[in-house]
C-alpha cells in the first residue's frame, strides 16, 4: 500500500514539473511570432491572419485587409530579411507578453519591432499590436 502512495505522489510531483516548464510566455509568445513572419513572407495571408488577436481582427475583418495593411504599414515585418528576438517583457504574470524583434529589412535598413502579445483563453497568444522603431540598437521595452 506504501508503494502504491508513494508512485502516485511521485507521478504527480514529475507531471507537475513537466507542466510548469511546457509553460513558459515568452517562448510561447515568440513562436507565434516566428509562425506569423514565416506566413508573411510566404504570402500566406489566411495563417499570418490567424495570429491577430480578436481586437487586431475586429479593425480587419478579414485576411485580404489585414494583408493589406500589413504590406502598407509593416513592409520591414512582411519583408523581413534576417530577425532576431531581443529583450522581453511580462506584465500581470505574462497575460501579456512584449517582444523585441531586430529585423534587418530587405532593403538594408534596421528596424526594431515591439510585439504586444495576448493571452487568450484558450491558453495561445495572438499578436495585438507591432509598433515599430526606425534603429541600430535595442532600446529596451
Amino acid at each position: 500500500m506504501l508503494v502504491r502512495y508513494v508512485a502516485v505522489v511521485l507521478c504527480f510531483a514529475l507531471c507537475s514539473l513537466t507542466a510548469v516548464k511546457a509553460e513558459d510566455p515568452v517562448a510561447n509568445a515568440q513562436a507565434v511570432i516566428s509562425s506569423q513572419i514565416a506566413a508573411l513572407m510566404h504570402d500566406d495571408a489566411e495563417k499570418a491572419y490567424s495570429f491577430a488577436s480578436p481586437g487586431i481582427r475586429s479593425l480587419y475583418p478579414n485576411k485580404d485587409r489585414f494583408l493589406d495593411m500589413v504590406r502598407k504599414t509593416y513592409e520591414p515585418v512582411y519583408h523581413a530579411g534576417n530577425y532576431a528576438f531581443g529583450r522581453s517583457k511580462m506584465i500581470g504574470g505574462g497575460e501579456v507578453v512584449l517582444q523585441e524583434v531586430m529585423i534587418s529589412a530587405r532593403e538594408g535598413k534596421d528596424w526594431t519591432a515591439i510585439y504586444e502579445m495576448r493571452l487568450m483563453d484558450d491558453g495561445s497568444y495572438k499578436v495585438n499590436g507591432v509598433r515599430m522603431i526606425r534603429n541600430t540598437a535595442s532600446q529596451g521595452i
